[in-house]
């Protein structure tokens, strides 16, 4: 078979997200509700200072296709972040996988949310067998070599966050169940509060300011405010009445 020199990219000569499922026979189907929430809520407050929304990708259960000598492996991680890569915003073209030597650019973060079952392989527990595709964890670990690797077992409460530091990944400690990741100039932690109508302790994106609000909190925030501004007003119009000023005289 003829090869040309120099060969072509991977990108060209591989399979593409058009090429591969981005659903196979036995997979369990749709994540549970926690599982989508959750992921809503950090995509939600994920919001980059060094970059724009279309220069990232966030992704739940998306399908990560990761090596090209074996095409049809993949994981699905719970939630990822990919930083310098396209945001399609043309229905027609959203991915229906995240294809690795296609996309030239690996994951800089993953979130795990663990299940009943799930621990073990999510935390690098379980080996590798013979002839079988590798763990979440050696996929993160030593073949996509994914900066960090969060895990929160909503269970237990225990939230733990890994960093690649030479050729494995060590912990990180965290403070207040947070910790910072200075690449990002952003945080992530457990936040105690109420997302979508539901009360619990939630994985969540803040900065130097504090938790990054969701769009009904600034919605909340923005009416407070006009309800205060309205408040002043109508004290300040109260008080020129007092003094024999009509308000309504000076627009």
């Amino acid at each position: 078979m003829y090869q040309p020199n120099p060969p072509r990219p991977p990108q060209e000569t591989m399979p593409t997200m058009y090429d591969l499922p981005s659903e196979l026979v036995g997979e369990s189907g749709l994540p549970d509700e926690f599982h989508r929430i959750q992921a809503e809520l950090l995509s939600e407050t994920c919001q980059l200072p060094n970059y724009t929304p279309t220069e990232i990708l966030l992704a739940s259960d998306l399908n990560l296709y990761y090596d090209p000598r074996h095409p049809l492996w993949y994981k699905r991680p719970d939630w990822y972040l990919v930083l310098g890569v396209p945001n399609n915003n043309e229905q027609q073209n959203l991915r229906l996988s995240y294809v690795v030597w296609q996309e030239g650019v690996d994951p800089f973060l993953v979130v795990e949310l663990l299940s009943p079952g799930t621990e073990l392989e999510d935390l690098g527990k379980t080996l590798r067998e013979i002839n079988q595709p590798p763990t979440k964890w050696q996929v993160y670990e030593r073949i996509l070599r994914i900066p960090y690797y969060v895990v929160y077992d909503r269970y237990e409460n225990n939230l733990r966050a890994f960093r690649i530091i030479g050729s494995h990944y060590e912990a990180i400690s965290l403070i207040e169940n947070r910790f910072w990741l200075s690449d990002l100039e952003l945080g992530l932690g457990l936040w105690q509060g109420t997302y979508q109508q539901t009360t619990g302790l939630w994985l969540r994106w803040y900065n130097a300011h504090g938790w990054i609000p969701t769009q009904a909190e600034k919605a909340q925030q923005e009416s407070q405010r006009a309800e205060q501004e309205s408040q002043r007003a109508d004290k300040l119009a109260e008080y020129l009445r007092s003094l024999g000023v009509d308000p309504d005289n000076l627009r």
